[in-house]
């Protein structure tokens, strides 16, 4: 797959970690580093390291290397994180619940804003300052929240109604937690997250 500006996506993939580690060395006062630190902050080898920069432009100089503080300007750029993107979640469940209440995302350039679930002993709660809402109004409330980017963390039988509705009501992104495909158009990106997946992978490596 390639990203809209013709850069591999596996490239994109790597920059949110160069955008990490560059981040967690701002927090340290850390001004100038290098592709080398970086390297061995992130297990890739600085050589890919500046290649995948080299396809946005010239951040570093030889010998002196990178601006922290540059750097890390110019990623957020790239990703489109210089604002807060508002998100809505769909499924209130614990893992929703547990996504809900995590502080993490505003410091990241995202924001839970809206949360949505079928249960109606459910709906009416508050998850922090959010108001669980009837998933009927998802075609109402994502519009007029000018709403892109959804996460879905309903059962695997419901995820794919899920998400023909947040497709209809202008969701462009889709982070899907369900252990099934979602079919959608093709302007609409999607990533899966399946713990399991990831379990089954590393114990092919134990004895």
């Amino acid at each position: 797959m390639e990203a809209k500006s013709g850069v591999p996506d596996i490239i994109v993939r790597r920059l949110p970690q160069y955008l990490r580690a560059l981040t967690q060395l701002q927090a340290q006062h850390v001004h100038s580093t290098s592709s080398q630190e970086l390297g061995e902050k992130l297990g890739i080898s600085p050589a890919q390291i500046r290649k995948d920069l080299s396809q946005f432009g010239e951040f570093g100089k030889q010998g002196t290397g990178y601006s922290v503080n540059y750097l890390v300007d110019k990623l957020q750029e790239i990703l489109n994180v210089k604002r807060v993107w508002d998100i809505a979640l769909v499924g209130a469940g614990n893992l929703g619940h547990a996504i809900a209440r995590y502080q993490g995302f505003t410091n990241r350039g995202f924001q839970i804003r809206l949360v949505f679930d079928q249960d109606p002993e459910k709906i009416g709660e508050r998850i922090g300052d959010l108001i669980i809402q009837d998933s009927r109004k998802i075609k109402e409330l994502i519009p007029a929240h000018n709403i892109h980017i959804a996460m879905i963390t309903v059962p695997a039988s419901a995820a794919q109604k899920v998400a023909e509705e947040l497709v209809a009501a202008g969701v462009r992104a889709i982070l899907n937690y369900s252990p099934n495909p979602l079919s959608v158009p093709d302007w609409v990106h999607v990533e899966h997250i399946d713990p399991i997946i990831q379990l089954q992978h590393m114990t092919y490596y134990l004895e």
